[in-house]
């Protein structure tokens, strides 16, 4: 995915790309803006169900040759009209705003909005949109052209947009920073396999007019793709931390071998704890810091990620975990150094389960990026048992934007990971080893009395441990933590590492977990 490109297109009509239409779907749908029907979320996931049973037809992307032909200078110039939004003339605290189809959105996406228990289709007019130096000339654009996606507004500021759906079944929102940085989707089917990835689509969305005074919207989507069929509901609720109330139906129409529910997609190009990419100027480049999972047993886990040489697929294993994220845990500017980006401003996003997933794992994709434009991680949770045709698949789940989770480990967390060459300064190195440097933070290290003797428990898959330490580290109010590891083969496969600090038997802090390969070529000593 060309990132950059999608965020810029979301600065001028949203945010990221690709939906849906002209499938089997459209056969249940009301045709006309003047035809109501009643709905509900019990008859969406009947329409889903049956639609599963259909065969799947992909969608029509045929469009006028003009909108065809946008180049990126004229997509830009296209405006919606605030004046046109849904419930602009309304008492309302939400608006909703469309996207023009073109560039790289060409599959349009039917929207209809709930009075009442009533359903009515919401039209595209071209007087909808400012074309400006576009090119395009409303008088020649047909009048069912359809919308590419859509955005919500809140009343606390009717010019930036909180939550913006484009692209397949790809989502965004801010938190109180009102700065977007990683997306989630409605569904992940084969990521980080060896064969292509199936990105269902989000075919239909319905918005229910919220009351006067309401501070939370329900939108539905219809979802479709070549192997499963799905209904959701999205309760949107503004604020610092925004939070969505996700349920998902979901009905397999042949069996699948890797399904992702709630996926999380990110960017991590170089941190302190890796810096493979090494030509920029900025000391960071990154969305997300680091994958956080709260354990169905209570353990607290933190994974630096990475930008790997290679494609890295990592599944941790768990029973009804209690809650999982992609985090931007690094909020100072100072370590980025981008005045555009502000990348210390993106948002985490923490998924919490409403209800007991059963056995499975936490699957997290590292794919290799060359620069920020691409988003190239990918973070899951993955069903033990593979989906199957005719069943119905039930998910219920939290999202929460913001600046932070809404829990927090009562242990201390990291803080930051770096790595380097090993060995003792000052002395020769008669061999290669790779020093990893942990800090931890907050918990009870307070407590700690400068005699206290605390122990890092490290484990790892192969080679040697040494040279470790644990001091403590003033400007962090905290410790740090630190070993090389020598490996003992020239196996040139990854390396699993696990630590964490206790006292007397005693946790003090969460479990940090990485995975670390050796160069094949080693430095020279």
């Amino acid at each position: 995915m060309h990132r950059r490109r999608f965020l810029k297109a979301g600065t001028a009509l949203g945010v990221t790309a690709l939906p849906a239409w002209g499938n089997a779907a459209t056969a249940t749908l009301p045709n006309t803006a003047d035809e109501a029907h009643r709905f509900d979320y019990a008859a969406l996931k009947g329409q889903a169900r049956a639609l599963a049973r259909s065969t799947y037809r992909p969608p029509n992307e045929a469009l006028p040759e003009s909108v065809q032909k946008l180049d990126w200078d004229q997509f830009q110039a296209i405006r919606y009209s605030p004046d046109h939004a849904l419930w602009a003339k309304e008492p309302s605290r939400f608006e909703a705003r469309f996207f023009h189809l073109g560039l790289f959105f060409k599959t349009p996406v039917r929207m209809y909005e709930i009075k009442d228990g009533q359903v009515r289709e919401i039209a595209y007019d071209p007087a909808m949109f400012d074309y400006g130096k576009s090119g395009l000339q409303s008088a020649h654009l047909p009048q069912d052209l359809g919308f590419a996606g859509f955005q919500l507004f809140y009343h606390t500021d009717r010019k930036r947009d909180i939550v913006a759906f484009l692209g397949a079944s790809y989502f965004r929102a801010v938190g109180g920073e009102m700065q977007y940085g990683l997306s989630t989707r409605g569904l992940a089917i084969d990521s980080g396999m060896s064969r292509s990835e199936e990105f269902p689509r989000f075919t239909a969305f319905w918005f229910e007019r919220p009351e006067p005074e309401s501070d939370v919207l329900t939108v539905y989507a219809l979802m479709d793709s070549p192997s499963i069929a799905g209904a959701y509901r999205f309760l949107i609720h503004p604020a610092a931390r925004l939070v969505m109330d996700v349920d998902a139906a979901l009905y397999p129409r042949k069996p699948i071998e890797r399904l992702g529910v709630a996926p999380l997609t990110s960017m991590f190009l170089f941190g302190e704890n890796e810096n493979r990419i090494n030509h920029d100027w900025r000391p960071e480049i990154h969305d997300s810091d680091g994958l956080a999972i709260w354990r169905g047993n209570g353990e607290w886990v933190w994974r630096p990620l990475t930008n790997p040489a290679n494609l890295r697929f990592n599944a941790y294993a768990d029973d009804s975990p209690r809650g999982f994220g992609l985090l931007q845990r690094d909020r100072n500017f100072d370590h980025y150094q981008d005045d555009g980006a502000f990348y210390e401003r993106r948002p985490s996003l923490w998924v919490e389960p409403r209800s007991g997933w059963g056995k499975g794992s936490i699957q997290l994709v590292e794919l290799p990026a060359s620069d920020e434009t691409f988003d190239n991680i990918v973070a899951f949770w993955n069903p033990a048992e593979k989906p199957q045709p005719g069943q119905e698949l039930l998910f219920a789940y939290r999202l929460y934007w913001g600046d932070r989770p809404p829990v927090a480990a009562p242990l201390a967390r990291v803080v930051a990971t770096r790595t380097g060459l090993g060995g003792i300064v000052g002395q020769k190195r008669k061999y290669f080893s790779w020093r990893f440097a942990v800090d931890f933070a907050g918990g009870d290290l307070a407590m700690l009395g400068k005699d206290t003797v605390v122990e890092p428990v490290i484990v790892v898959s192969r080679g040697q441990v040494e040279i470790t330490s644990v001091r403590h580290l003033a400007p962090i109010q905290g410790l740090r933590a630190m070993f090389d590891l020598k490996p003992t083969d020239r196996d040139p496969g990854p390396i699993n590492l696990r630590m964490f600090l206790r006292v007397d038997g005693q946790p003090l802090t969460e479990t940090w977990l990485y995975q670390w390969t050796p160069p094949q070529v080693r430095p020279p000593l």
